[in-house]
């Protein structure tokens, strides 16, 4: 029996499209995420690239994001490094209470 085909908003596909558009991840991933088969994200792309609202940024937005991109990374880092002093911390803590 044949599967009965789902509808989604304007607003749904336009999500999913940005998010393909603006992290640079592969439409298949995406969709699998979303629950959603993977040929119609990439039909969806790829109608909103001919219709040139694909979401490519400018230079500035570019730059921009690199920038925040950095940042985040930066931060995961930090927060990794004060994990472990963390977890160092409470290992002594075990120590000098025994």
């Amino acid at each position: 029996m044949a599967e009965k085909r789902r509808k989604f908003d304007a607003e749904f596909r336009e999500g999913a499209v940005r998010i393909v558009a603006e992290t640079g991840r592969p439409a298949a991933e995406v969709a699998r995420e979303l629950g959603i088969n993977e040929t119609t994200l990439a039909t969806w792309v790829s109608r909103a690239r001919k219709a040139g609202g694909d979401g490519t940024l400018g230079e500035s937005e570019r730059e921009e994001l690199a920038r925040l991109r950095r940042q985040a990374a930066e931060q995961a880092k930090r927060v990794r490094e004060l994990e472990m002093e963390r977890d160092v911390l409470k290992r002594c803590m075990v120590l000098w209470v025994k």
